[in-house]
């Protein structure tokens, strides 16, 4: 093995001295050259070198005085070399819009040469580009029509990287067969290349593949050759990585021995590497063996250690694995309110990755290729004209009767079947569209059962948290006292706050149970007529202890004014909005509320001063995802009160809606009938 390692650096050194001595040679040979296009060749030839040992600096100054000299010899290969080089630099500095602007140069000049191969080349780089900036279907279609140059001119390195370009794509669009395919190819041209860490990356995939498709033992296979591959110290962290995964595969079809081996060698190499992602994946994997052979202790210290360096790190996934095991280990111990929190933590992560992943869809045309449609000939059916003074004319005759006796046959048996044809397909038809009609109702209650459960989550989550938080607080008061952990005058002094945690306990009941009778889908309004003042001056009453301790102006601009509607619905709206504008009003900020007539119906406003509504949390405001921020005494919310209040004016055949800038105020408005 020393002896493996020692000749592989003795070849990197050698590599390296080689391709500075032809850097060196290079240079000279330019300086006493002359300004010519044999002068312009020596310098491509300098460019790549120094490209490809990523001298970018030093190859740009180079770039520059090639094209100039291009330009005024008017030899276009030269121009295009140049920009095509120019383009690949961009493109390892992440510069995308210098990157793309010198490839499309670059390929005119290619495409006034008629150089297939220079507009392969440019193809598929841009490929590469696009895929990694998430445009598949653009990438996908460069890489192709790159492809087929390369493969007739056995061109390995682009190959390579064109095949690689393919199977990232496929991958990233979830066609795994077209990216196991790709990847193959990818791996085969890599051998023959000798590229060592393009044939580990390649091994990597095609196991990860396979694993995504659930064949463990093949996963298994690619990943025993990938540790096969991995022999010197930089490695390490790789192999840490493929050391845990296989315990993982092991796991799936329950070989527990095997597992443990390989997770707890991958655990102790990760550990003393300290590679924490490493770390990471093996205590998961780890906690979950322990998990299934029932020592739940040991899986819940695993996954407690994992989930406190998870939460430093970037590594979603991992925490999203972290948080379904945490949950299972609850349910398992029957400590299930503690496990409701791990749920509730897993749905929104996989939701925030879910977002974050949206990728371009696929067209499966895009990506098909086609062929030519083959033009049928008509076949030429020139007869000698019969004459009727042949002695033959008569036989011909008959022969003629005959045949149009045998076509008109043919005729109605084909009509016949063309009509039974007819209806056969009209019964498929209208057998598929009964199906359809099927698919699309099940579709629906798949829907509204989706629905149901995000009703349900949101209802454990406000209970398991705002409401238990609200709740707690009140008896750690109750008990402190009882115990006589304080004293009546330092209780006396904490009865503000525990009169405001009360406050946002009753506040959230009265609007959780609100919000559950709007989604029974069952309530319907009682309406009246009613004074629209007198509503306005029993909810100011309400928040009159909160307006002082925030000191709050109130003023009331109401008026004496008549509306038709359920009035213990609108209640509601306006003890939510007034809540409101307490909630985001600051020390001296004015809430106003008014009521005017307009075109036989009555506009409410309730208006503040406060910190005001971002713009792009606007259209979030009224939605049933609960969107919520804290005031600015930060008091707490549960974000349903403005769905629970667009649905009950709705109800009353009203509208509402909200004006709002950051920092100068809000005002919210509602539309109701007169009669």
């Amino acid at each position: 093995m020393k002896q493996l390692i020692t000749l592989t650096a003795f070849l990197s050194v050698l590599v390296c001295f080689s391709q500075t001595h032809e850097i060196d040679s290079l240079a000279i040979q330019l300086a006493y050259q002359k300004q010519d296009t044999v002068k312009v060749k020596t310098s491509v030839r300098l460019i790549k070198a120094l490209y490809q040992v990523k001298d970018y600096k030093k190859a740009l100054l180079y770039i520059d005085q090639t094209e100039q000299l291009s330009k005024n010899l008017g030899f276009i290969q030269g121009s295009a070399d140049a920009n095509y080089y120019k383009a690949l630099i961009y493109t390892e500095k992440d510069d995308y819009y210098n990157a793309i602007d010198n490839y499309n140069k670059a390929k005119r000049y290619y495409e006034q040469l008629n150089n297939a191969l220079g507009i392969a080349k440019v193809n598929n780089n841009v490929g590469l580009l696009e895929i990694r900036r998430g445009n598949y279907i653009s990438g996908l279609n460069l890489s192709l029509s790159a492809i087929k140059i390369f493969e007739e001119r056995q061109l390995r390195q682009e190959l390579s990287k064109a095949y690689n370009n393919l199977a990232e794509a496929y991958l990233n669009t979830n066609q795994i067969e077209k990216a196991l395919e790709f990847n193959f190819k990818a791996l085969g041209v890599r051998e023959q290349l000798q590229d060592q860490e393009g044939i580990k990356a390649s091994t990597q995939t095609i196991a990860q593949l396979y694993s995504q498709r659930r064949e463990h033992r093949k996963a298994i296979e690619f990943y025993q050759k990938l540790l096969n591959l991995l022999e010197s110290e930089k490695d390490a962290a790789l192999k840490g990585e493929i050391l845990p995964s296989i315990g993982e595969e092991y796991l799936q079809f329950n070989d527990y021995d095997s597992a443990a081996q390989y997770l707890l060698e991958g655990l102790q190499l990760n550990r003393s590497t300290n590679n924490k992602d490493g770390i990471i994946q093996s205590l998961n994997a780890i906690a979950n063996l322990n998990l299934k052979l029932k020592d739940i202790r040991l899986a819940e210290q695993q996954l407690n250690e994992a989930y406190d360096l998870a939460r430093t790190s970037d590594n979603s996934k991992e925490l999203l694995k972290n948080y379904r095991l945490q949950k299972e280990v609850d349910s398992t111990r029957g400590a299930f309110e503690s496990a409701f929190i791990w749920q509730s933590r897993y749905y929104d992560l996989k939701n925030q990755m879910e977002k974050s992943e949206q990728r371009q869809p696929l067209q499966s045309n895009s990506l098909s290729s086609t062929n030519p449609l083959e033009t049928i000939e008509p076949i030429s059916n020139d007869t000698d004209s019969v004459s009727t003074s042949s002695p033959m004319s008569k036989y011909l005759l008959y022969a003629l009767i005959a045949a149009l006796l045998i076509s008109l046959t043919f005729l109605i048996l084909s009509y016949t079947k063309r009509n039974s044809n007819h209806k056969l397909v009209d019964a498929l038809s209208h057998e598929n569209k009964q199906v359809q009609l099927q698919n699309e109702t099940i579709l629906k209650q798949i829907a509204d059962l989706e629905e149901i459960n995000k009703v349900k989550d949101r209802l454990f989550s406000i209970v398991s948290h705002d409401l238990k938080d609200s709740i707690s607080s009140i008896k750690g008061f109750i008990d402190l006292l009882r115990e006589e952990g304080i004293s009546r005058e330092e209780f006396y002094e904490l009865i503000p706050e525990l009169s405001e945690n009360a406050d946002n306990a009753s506040l959230l009941l009265f609007n959780l149970l609100n919000w559950s009778k709007t989604q029974m889908q069952n309530l319907e309004p009682n309406p009246t007529r009613f004074n629209i003042q007198e509503v306005f001056q029993t909810k100011m009453n309400l928040i009159e202890q909160k307006v002082e301790q925030k000191r709050i102006v109130l003023i009331d601009e109401s008026q004496h004014e008549l509306i038709y509607a359920d009035k213990s619905m609108i209640e509601i709206v306006i003890q939510n909005l007034l809540t409101n504008a307490v909630k985001f009003s600051r020390v001296g900020d004015v809430i106003t509320v008014s009521n005017r007539p307009q075109n036989g119906k009555t506009i409410i406003c309730v208006e503040d001063t406060g910190v005001g509504i971002a713009k792009e949390n606007l259209e979030k405001l009224f939605k049933n995802n609960a969107f919520t921020t804290v005031g600015t005494k930060n008091e707490k919310g549960t974000g349903l009160g403005l769905s629970i209040c667009k649905e009950l004016v709705e109800l009353n055949q009203g509208r509402i809606w909200v004006e709002s800038t950051v920092n100068v105020g809000t005002k919210f408005f509602v539309e109701l009938p007169k009669s």
